[in-house]
């Protein structure tokens, strides 16, 4: 098999380029699927009597030659529409005159290309549940080590109340374990697809089966896929899952991404990368590169995923159209989703935590950041109209003076007796971040 077109290398995809899912979406992975599911049919017809065994051992054998050029295939595949047609004759050529009429047999182009693609989405799927995982160990643990760090909650881009970088951090390993579940209830039901030309297995009745029904099943054993209840080619559930699975896996490692982009401004710097990328004209920079490429996924999957669904309006047994426009998408789903995994493992694992800066950022507002706390504790001190007139002013003159607001509410002659140490830290007010933590951690 020759190497991948230079068009599939990547230039221009930086965030996919070089991962573990380029190679697995690769033409070349690509096309030895298609070989896989051609040579599993003939040995599912051989395994319920339609097919001599000498003829699947052909047919496997003849597929896994690495006898066959995915740039040929692919500039032929124009006559017909699609890569099947021009591959079916090169392996019956490889096969030999013997048993080269058991290629193929009984099937049409849609059930060999879409049990392909299941095949290399779950060979994807695979990889990406592998870096997911490396991401939620490495969340786990900034959520743990970072339990009680307090940092300012920011609210339509402003200081709210104090929260902890340890929640911070199990919310977003919370999102990447909802990424995983729902990619793996995808991967583990993945169908082969088996249904002849229309979807009634009429041409394996004509070639000797009793019950053409137990094929698919036998087919998928062979694949290591599931059973599919009814052929599918314009049944598109197994399609419309993988688009929505894969979306939320972007916008998932999307929302860790964006956050790390804010905190890793140089205004703010609470987080930094491991190891941040060079500018070409700058040489002082140290760019959130890994955070910049996942949130670029994030960005373009909801469009390529919309495609997907919108291609579940199949008309007749095969459409003219709404099919082949599903091929392009899903590969690019799948490896933007790929190698945003590839780099959220790399950014969880090497970020960087400044808990000083978080906690110096506390004081920014001069103490307001705890203002809903005074609010509810002076209410039965001073009456809830008095204590609101009150912080209100002092928040004014927190402002106007640049003076702490726990300084100038220790000059109000209404507040003496009252604790105002506890009352204005920040660290103090955090609520149920650290028990919700905890919980969070427990989950596996």
């Amino acid at each position: 098999m020759t190497s991948a077109p230079e068009s599939d290398a990547g230039l221009l995809a930086p965030g996919w380029a070089g991962s573990p899912a380029a190679a697995a979406t690769s033409d070349a992975a690509y096309l030895r699927a298609l070989l896989d599911a051609e040579a599993a049919l003939t040995r599912a017809q051989a395994v319920l009597g339609l097919a001599p065994e000498a003829a699947a051992t052909a047919v496997t054998a003849a597929a896994g030659s690495g006898s066959f050029d995915a740039r040929d295939i692919a500039v032929r595949a124009r006559a017909g529409g699609n890569p099947v047609i021009p591959l079916v004759a090169d392996l019956t050529k490889a096969v030999g005159a013997e048993y080269g009429s058991y290629v193929h047999r009984g099937a049409t182009s849609q059930d060999i290309l879409d049990t392909a693609t299941m095949l290399v989405a779950v060979r994807t799927l695979d990889l990406v549940r592998a870096d997911l995982g490396r991401t939620e160990a490495a969340l786990a643990r900034l959520a743990a080590e970072h339990r009680d760090t307090v940092m300012p909650g920011r609210t339509l881009t402003q200081h709210a109340v104090p929260t902890t970088f340890g929640l911070k951090a199990a919310g977003w390993r919370a999102l990447v374990l909802d990424a995983r579940d729902r990619i793996t209830a995808v991967r583990n039901s993945a169908p082969a697809q088996l249904g002849g030309a229309a979807g009634t297995l009429a041409a394996f009745t004509a070639y000797g089966a009793t019950d053409p029904t137990l094929l698919p099943a036998a087919y998928a054993r062979e694949l290591g896929l599931s059973a599919p209840e009814l052929p599918w080619h314009t049944l598109r559930t197994p399609i419309a899952d993988l688009a929505g699975c894969l979306a939320f896996a972007a916008g998932a490692l999307g929302k860790v991404a964006v956050d790390v982009l804010t905190l890793a401004r140089t205004e703010i710097a609470e987080v930094a990368e491991g190891s941040g990328g060079g500018s070409s004209a700058m040489p002082h920079k140290a760019n959130p590169v890994r955070a910049t490429l996942i949130a670029a996924a994030a960005r373009r999957a909801p469009q390529s995923a919309a495609t997907l669904y919108g291609s579940l309006a199949a008309e007749d047994e095969r459409p003219a159209g709404a099919w082949h426009a599903e091929w392009e998408p899903l590969r690019d789903l799948l490896r933007l989703v790929g190698g945003a995994a590839r780099d959220a493992a790399e950014l969880a694992e090497g970020l960087r935590v400044n808990a000083d800066v978080m906690r110096e950022h506390l004081d920014l507002t001069h103490g307001l950041i705890v203002s809903e706390r005074l609010s509810a504790e002076l209410a039965p001190v001073l009456g809830r109209a008095r204590a609101k007139a009150l912080l209100t002013e002092l928040a004014r003159r927190t402002y106007a003076e640049g003076r702490g607001l726990g300084e100038l509410m220790a000059e109000e002659p209404e507040l003496k007796g009252v604790d105002l140490a506890g009352l204005v830290d920040p660290a103090q007010y955090t609520g149920a971040a650290a028990t919700l933590t905890d919980r969070a951690l427990e989950r596996r």
